[in-house]
């Protein structure tokens, strides 16, 4: 959580606010005998108050900048110099719960609404620390006060859920995060938990469409999930492909397990695992339908022919950033096009788009190799045996090579073992 950003010109506002009073004159005639010295008065209600909007605002800009400990500092003094100033305590508050001072946090949040029952941003702040403290039952009733106050603020509902999640009250964790969405739809992490919970009490076909609108929203958890659900047909007609697809966009964002899922199909599909024929080809065929499939995403791209590649033609309009994770997908999706055209990227670049050398491609042909691609392996073979974009090492070569039964690959390691340094590093 951050505090709202003070704006430039409540900051400057503040600071030529600043009162600078002067201590009063005596009347009693200077220099009289026993007359003390004036001493200067302790500063008046009003430039406390200015100095404690100062110091407000200073804290304000610290939390703007993520400096949470100065932050506390100019709150506190804000605080000390104008004990009823709410803003101070409450951001006094926040500013704890940031530094991981908890106990702080509860303690300056809880006395601040002994005085100010009605402060529900404040409540809410209060909330969400008992819940990083795992006070599950405080934090709920917190919240429940939050919303008898505010029904429709979606992040108390929002929290709601997960609080019931946590003492095992699955059914009001779906009632919050379902009142929480259709107050704001566009939530992809409330979704996602409410298709979690639905799914936890074996309402698949519920829970299926809250994972795809989570993953239509770009999260790669509800993305591997959604994968799921189509591959084994939860809640859904089964479609591998359509699993393919929601698996790559999820490995694409980093998912391991919709990369290892992916993997595990490839290897069906490469005959390297226990599966029938029938269950071989129907993965196939599953990939062939992803990789037309793709076109769909684009459909400014114009095909070429039934050997062009959606990567390919994105690389043509100069949009190469976008080309290389798609030539990728397509290449994982046994594309002998793509693969190739990575394999040219990798060892030439394309001007003013690719650097030779890409460490995607890279990682690309080093996955592929170590899952049995010949082709993949071969390259692979090329790039340590000339030390392209890497050390080079002739010995990894050479075993790469001779765990790979293709003649190409016999071909290529009888010339690095002739002649190592005539390698040809592509065509």
């Amino acid at each position: 959580m951050r505090s709202t950003t003070v704006s430039v010109a409540l900051l400057a506002a503040i600071g030529t606010g600043c009162a600078t009073g002067t201590a009063p004159r005596s009347t009693t005639p200077t220099g009289a005998v026993g007359d003390p010295a004036p001493a200067t008065p302790p500063a008046s209600g009003s430039q406390r108050e200015v100095r404690a909007r100062e110091h407000l605002a200073l804290g304000r800009a610290a939390m703007a900048r993520g400096d949470a400990a100065t932050a506390a500092a100019s709150f506190r003094e804000a605080s000390r110099l104008q004990p009823d100033l709410a803003d101070a305590r409450e951001n006094l508050g926040l500013a704890l719960y940031e530094m991981g001072d908890l106990d702080g946090a509860v303690e300056e949040l809880r006395a601040l609404l002994r005085q100010r029952p009605d402060a529900v941003r404040a409540r809410y702040v209060l909330a969400t620390a008992l819940m990083a403290k795992q006070d599950w039952p405080a934090a709920r009733s917190e919240l429940e006060d939050v919303l008898r106050r505010q029904p429709d603020q979606v992040s108390a509902l929002y929290s709601l859920g997960l609080v019931r999640y946590a003492l095992g009250d699955l059914n009001g964790a779906i009632e919050a995060y379902r009142q929480a969405i259709s107050r704001s739809p566009d939530q992809p992490d409330v979704r996602y938990n409410l298709a979690l919970v639905l799914k936890l009490t074996h309402r698949d076909a519920e829970a299926t469409p809250e994972f795809v609108a989570a993953a239509r929203a770009g999260h790669p958890r509800a993305q591997f999930f959604a994968g799921i659900a189509y591959v084994r047909g939860l809640g859904v007609e089964p479609d591998t492909a359509r699993a393919i697809a929601w698996w790559s966009r999820a490995a694409d964002r980093g998912s391991l397990e919709a990369a290892a899922a992916l993997g595990e199909l490839r290897q069906t599909a490469l005959g390297k695992a226990r599966r029938t024929p029938a269950e071989r080809r129907a993965i196939e065929q599953a990939f062939r339908d992803y990789r037309t499939g793709l076109w769909n995403d684009y459909p400014e791209l114009t095909r070429t022919g039934d050997d062009d590649t959606v990567g390919g033609a994105l690389l043509r309009q100069g949009r190469g950033a976008d080309a290389v994770p798609v030539l990728i997908s397509e290449a994982l999706a046994f594309s002998e096009p793509a693969r190739a055209l990575l394999e040219e990227l990798y060892y030439h670049g394309a001007p003013a788009q690719i650097a030779p050398y890409d460490a995607r491609i890279l990682a690309y042909f080093r996955t592929a190799a170590d899952e049995g691609q010949v082709r993949a392996r071969i390259t692979l073979a090329k790039i340590y045996a000339a030390g392209l974009g890497v050390p080079k090492d002739t010995a990894r070569a050479i075993s790469l090579l001779k765990s790979t039964p293709h003649e190409d690959a016999q071909r290529l390691l009888q010339e690095i073992s002739v002649a190592p340094e005539a390698v040809p590093p592509s065509r």
